[in-house]
């Protein structure tokens, strides 16, 4: 996917396209979380669309639901949801980070190789 260290880094249109698609990959994964925790909480908890998109948002943003589950299936998906929610973080900023990462080494290696 990425050049290797042997290739010449990409050109500035070319990194900022990578990024692009690494973001929109993200805002993907974001999109179908969302989805995904609302259907949870609107069939477990019975929750109004509002309420679940609420409950599910600050979940995936780490501060945990508003509204505490109040069924055992709802507490079930919420400690599932929430375990999902932690990797889905982890992988979302290791998308993001990974062009920029991965230029800047490629940068520092290809100035080292090529003097």
């Amino acid at each position: 996917m990425y050049e290797s260290r042997k290739q010449r880094p990409l050109n500035r249109s070319q990194f900022t396209q990578r990024v692009l698609v690494h973001a929109l990959v993200v805002a993907g994964m974001l999109l179908f979380s969302v989805g995904l925790g609302m259907a949870g909480y609107m069939h477990f908890e019975r929750l109004s669309a509002i309420d679940a998109f609420l409950n599910t948002a600050m979940l995936l943003g780490g501060m945990g639901p508003v509204n505490p589950p109040q069924t055992d299936a709802g507490k079930l998906f919420a400690g599932l949801f929430a375990l999902y929610a932690g990797l889905v973080f982890i992988v979302a900023a290791a998308l993001v980070f990974a062009p920029v990462l991965h230029r800047l080494l490629h940068r520092f290696h290809w100035d080292s190789d090529q003097s």
